[in-house]
């Protein structure tokens, strides 16, 4: 079973180091892969044909990149927006976003974990948000916080979403902003009355910051580690983000809290069957 909504990597420099294509060849998951002009022949030579899109320039030269400093890169939001509008494009009333250095996807259930071969989980999550009139951003939880000496719910509602996203195309915002995109874009939403949906029984296996070259990591992480992108999602949101060092490096903390009474509401007339869904999944011993 795949997703019914396009999926989409985002890709700078990393046509050598295919971790999110390779996990969603082996998933058998179709998508796409914009990556700029200048390295479309050096994408095309390793990813399967129709699926390697070029960045529109324009989407760079129209990008807010919420500073006035002059720098190499503004990031990926540019090629973000682009993919949000080729969807809608499309027809897709939803979209998946999914950044480049993501090794595999998995599920947690009963407090163990299992990575999938299938694109199951893509499309469980998508039924899930589908019940909902006011969910306008989705996704998974990090390998790395599955924690799995304590229960945790299935989901997390209204917080942040990294990394691998399932957006709703009709929401009227975009991104903006050269570092901690994900966390705005989520803040901004939360802001307007929209929930937000963190999936913990579907894990994307993702490779920590600075620790894959290309991406972001060349053009300003090796050279100005964390601070910057610390300071400007506080700059933009000073009422719930302030700063913190941890792990060794400068972070942002965001309080969620304000927006964790925002309910959830179920479309009218929805009827959801009695019982589990496992959408076909079995488990089997490698």
């Amino acid at each position: 079973m795949n997703p019914k909504h396009p999926v989409y990597i985002i890709s700078k420099n990393r046509y050598d180091v295919r971790l999110t294509a390779d996990a969603l060849e082996e998933m058998g998951v179709p998508y796409y892969i914009v990556v700029e002009e200048d390295e479309y022949a050096k994408y095309k030579a390793v990813i399967k044909q129709g699926r390697v899109l070029v960045l529109d320039k324009k989407y760079q030269d129209e990008y807010d990149p919420c500073t006035t400093e002059e720098w190499k890169s503004n990031g990926a939001g540019a090629a973000r927006n682009f993919i949000w509008q080729h969807a809608i494009d499309s027809g897709a009333s939803w979209h998946w976003a999914i950044d480049d250095n993501i090794k595999s996807f998995g599920r947690m259930n009963k407090n163990k974990y299992a990575k999938v071969t299938s694109g199951t989980i893509f499309r469980a999550a998508e039924d899930f948000v589908e019940r909902y009139e006011n969910v306008a951003l989705a996704g998974f939880q990090y390998f790395m916080f599955r924690f799995q000496k304590y229960k945790r719910p299935a989901f997390v509602k209204n917080t942040r979403i990294y990394s691998c996203l399932l957006i709703r195309n009709d929401v009227p915002h975009r991104w903006r902003g050269r570092y901690n995109e994900d966390t705005d874009l989520s803040l901004r939403v939360l802001k307007d009355g929209w929930c937000t949906i963190q999936f913990n029984a579907f894990l994307q296996d993702k490779m920590t910051t600075n620790t894959v070259k290309g991406g972001n990591t060349e053009d300003f992480y090796a050279y100005e580690g964390t601070i910057n992108k610390t300071k400007m999602i506080v700059d933009m949101h000073p009422d719930v983000a302030r700063v913190t060092w941890r792990y060794g490096r400068w972070h942002h903390y965001v309080d969620y809290s304000p927006f964790k009474k925002t309910p959830l509401i179920k479309k009218k007339g929805l009827e959801i069957p009695e019982g589990i869904n496992d959408y076909g999944l079995v488990k089997v011993a490698r």
